[in-house]
């Protein structure tokens, strides 16, 4: 068995890799004010940005889904890792030297099974690499990268190697680095023969594909001869970490332009993203071996953070092929905020071909977006029809406006449907506005678009600039209450800056807290030491309130408040010891009126027949209570 990785050095890691750098590269962040950042989260499906991550506290949380933890947390959700395969995969990045308890380390057995396979790909990647630029068998796939216009120099930027011919060089390459036939065939790097493994690919120029953390997880391979009876293209077959629908080839290399410029360039092959790259067009990526679909778009969405400019261009051959998986690519247009285009060249030829002919300029004139893509799909269907019939006319339209009908923004799906009507040669432009809007109308009564109705976004109510949280003991909670609202702010002000409020936290009771969701993670915070256990390790007091917590969605409350800004009122300029002393008394004189009120309904029930010494002991009780409420009052936080 894999022994447990020692506490000190997982804290290390966590300490040692910035949870901001590890989810950037999966998804564009943005300033989200108080030092967080926002973007579209990657565990569900949104529209605005409710994912936030804060570099001070090392967490991250969506107030949409509630997925929410620290870099390890991240990791492992993002790539379905064990925590364990998860601190191996940061402590590698940190050049951290990890120690295993229970018989030390062991790395053959004791790493996870996506590490190992992911390891088993980077080193074939490197050894393919090293056979086409030394290799004298691999002077057919320099020819062939030579005779498309890439020299050593770009296959080696986009790791492109060769296979040799033989039956099991790679195998046993690979046996001699340590790992078992049965990693190698769950990698996809080998087959069954029929004496035991072989090589999948042989013969042929190797195309590494990498997911968009940057990590080796399959192989793009192209036949090199007459002599190979397999696929033109044959890439890996689908394994434990390796998913053609959810992997772009050239998103690794891509992906910062991607955010940057908030623009994406969709083409069919490796050659051409190759191509595009060289040309100056570094934000061009492609599929592999499957056609553009729902989880590339949520790949793109998370760089492309919805914003209003964005643009995906989709370059397709001009053949009837092409046109075919630009219909494909707009039946799904309208999951992304992006605005989406298409791109042919005039004589048909794909982004490599044109960039030997015509050079680089005419690579990047190419993908200037000029055509929308929903246009390139009307024209492809009123193609089909005689417009020089009335009945013609009307099939067009029949099959036309149901693809109008569903773009959701209702201004542009106006503007499109007088422009359907221009391209059917309908003079009544009315007409056909009309037919779109009917159709729209009753997909939405059939349920077809809940959020055009006013189902509301996200799910969450909103006050201020806080979402409220749903209560890991209850419902959502009003933060519109005032006493809710306080009793957050303090709660957050003893997870971010437990330096102000302690140590007069601590010693507030658990009856101090109205909503359960809080009582919890009052409880939490008392289990893992303290407010003040916190002043002089923040980090790794989260960490224990985290781990204090009695379920998961505890913890998911922990990591929402940890995260969440600090709403500072309208002329405060900073979280100071001033603004949580307030918090502090406001929290703890409701408190104290709720006793009040408990002791005078006491002595209402007790009128004048009641026991004296009980008597006299409530009446008291209330007046100390009454005197230490005016205390508060007048001395504020100095009084507690």
């Amino acid at each position: 068995m894999a022994g447990r990785i020692n506490d000190e050095d997982v804290k290390a890691v966590r300490d040692a890799v910035p949870i901001d750098a590890v989810v950037s590269e999966y998804l564009q962040l943005r300033n989200a004010g108080g030092g967080n950042l926002k973007g579209l989260c990657p565990f569900h499906d949104e529209k605005s940005p409710s994912f936030q991550v804060s570099p001070s506290k090392g967490f991250f949380h969506c107030f949409g889904c509630q997925e929410g933890g620290d870099t390890i947390t991240f990791v492992m959700k993002i790539d379905h890792l064990t925590f364990s395969e998860a601190v191996e995969r940061l402590a590698a990045q940190a050049g951290i030297t990890l120690r295993y308890e229970e018989g030390g380390y062991n790395p053959t057995h004791q790493r996870g099974e996506r590490i190992r396979l992911v390891e088993a790909h980077k080193i074939a990647a490197q050894w393919y690499a090293e056979q086409l630029a030394t290799g004298p068998e691999a002077d057919t796939g320099r020819l062939f990268l030579a005779e498309r216009g890439f020299d050593q120099d770009a296959a080696v930027h986009f790791g492109v190697g060769y296979s040799p011919q033989g039956w099991d060089h790679l195998t046993r390459y690979l046996r001699g680095k340590g790992f078992s036939d049965k990693e190698l065939l769950l990698s996809g790097l080998t087959q069954e023969g029929r004496r035991g493994p072989i090589d999948r690919f042989r013969g042929r120029l190797m195309w590494p594909i990498r997911d968009i953390g940057g990590e080796v997880v399959g192989f793009g391979a192209r036949k090199l001869y007459e002599t190979d009876n397999g696929p033109k293209y044959l890439n890996t077959p689908e394994t434990p970490i390796y998913r053609k629908s959810q992997v772009l080839y050239g998103i690794d290399l891509a992906k910062k332009d991607i955010a940057k410029s908030s623009r994406a360039v969709v083409v069919e092959g490796y050659t051409d993203v190759m191509a595009c790259h060289l040309a100056g067009v570094t934000t061009a990526i492609a599929t592999c071996g499957t056609a553009f679909g729902g989880d590339h778009i949520k790949i793109l969405r998370r760089l492309l953070m919805d914003n209003g400019s964005a643009r995906v261009i989709f370059t397709f051959d001009g053949d009837a092929a092409g046109q075919k998986a630009a219909l494909r690519a707009f039946e799904d247009d309208q999951k992304f905020a992006a605005e989406t285009y298409i791109a042919v060249a005039p004589d048909g030829m794909d982004p490599c071909d044109l960039r030997l002919a015509k050079g680089d300029e005419a690579v990047a004139d190419l993908v200037q977006p000029r055509t929308p893509l929903f246009e390139f799909a009307l024209r492809q269907i009123v193609a089909r029809y005689d417009l020089d019939t009335p009945a013609g006319r009307a099939a067009a339209l029949d099959e036309a406006a149901p693809v109008v009908a569903r773009i959701k923004n209702s201004g542009a799906q106006h503007e499109v449907a007088v422009q359907l009507a221009g391209m059917l040669g309908i003079l009544d432009t009315q007409f056909v506005v009309k037919r779109v809007a009917q159709l729209a109308r009753w997909a939405r009564e059939r349920g077809g678009d809940r959020q055009e109705r006013g189902a509301p976004r996200g799910g969450r109510q909103q006050y201020a600039a806080a979402p409220a949280p749903a209560g890991p003991r209850g419902p959502a909670l009003n933060l519109r209450n005032p006493v809710y609202a306080t009793e957050r702010e303090l709660l957050k002000l003893a997870l971010q800056r437990p330096e102000l409020v302690s140590p007069a936290f601590d010693a507030y009771g658990a009856d101090e807290f109205t909503a359960a969701p809080y009582t919890a993670v009052r409880e939490a915070i008392m289990e893992a030491g303290g407010a003040e256990s916190g002043v002089d390790d923040p980090h790794g007091y989260l960490v224990r309130v985290r781990e204090a917590a009695p379920d998961d969605t505890v913890r998911a409350m922990v990591t929402e408040l940890a995260v969440e800004a600090i709403l500072v009122h309208r002329g405060v300029k900073d979280v100071d010891e001033v603004y949580a002393g307030v918090q502090l008394v406001a929290v703890r004189r409701r408190a104290v009126e709720r006793r009040i009120r408990d002791i005078t309904g006491r002595l209402t029930r007790l009128g004048s027949h009641g026991d004296a010494a009980e008597l006299a002991a409530v009446q008291n009780e209330l007046w100390v209570l009454q005197q230490y409420d005016q205390t508060l009052r007048e001395h504020g936080a100095a009084a507690l």
